[in-house]
């Protein structure tokens, strides 16, 4: 039996662990509990390349991340789908919110070391914005999530 069997979740990722054993224990409980699993990746241009409309390493990048994201929910046996969304993160949310209305949000943040301008108080505007359950976490540029980084 799962543990939520009517949570629809909505997973919107800036960056991808190494495997699925590298989640944090809840993450993956949400994971495995939820009934229905949504994978948003945004596409995340840098700021001159969104100024001048220069999207396609961006897209490109989301791609690869969906797919990462996608093959680590089949490792925890909860599979999802995805889509690639926006160049803004909030747009993404939009998106996602109107059309898959999730219970909770679970939000995987690129680290400060390789975070971008899009991510600056996004998780703030989220939780005003939409007043949904989220769970959050870093992920550095090497695919691990840093020790105590996990927030509701």
């Amino acid at each position: 039996m799962k543990p939520f069997p009517k949570l629809r979740l909505l997973i919107a990722t800036g960056a991808v662990a190494v495997d699925a054993g590298a989640l944090p224990p809840l993450v993956q409980f949400l994971i495995q509990g939820a009934s229905e699993r949504l994978v948003v990746t945004p596409q995340l241009p840098g700021a001159l390349h969104w100024l001048v409309s220069d999207i396609d390493a961006a897209t490109h990048e989301a791609d690869e991340r969906l797919d990462a994201v996608l093959g680590h929910l089949d490792a925890l046996g909860a599979p999802g789908t995805g889509v690639v969304d926006a160049d803004t993160p909030m747009l993404a949310f939009e998106d996602a919110v109107s059309g898959f209305k999730p219970d909770h949000i679970l939000i995987a943040l690129r680290s400060a070391d390789h975070g971008g301008w899009q991510e600056r108080h996004l998780v703030d505007r989220v939780r005003r914005r939409f007043h949904i359950p989220m769970t959050v976490f870093e992920i550095d540029r090497f695919g691990h999530v840093p020790a105590q980084d996990l927030a509701d």
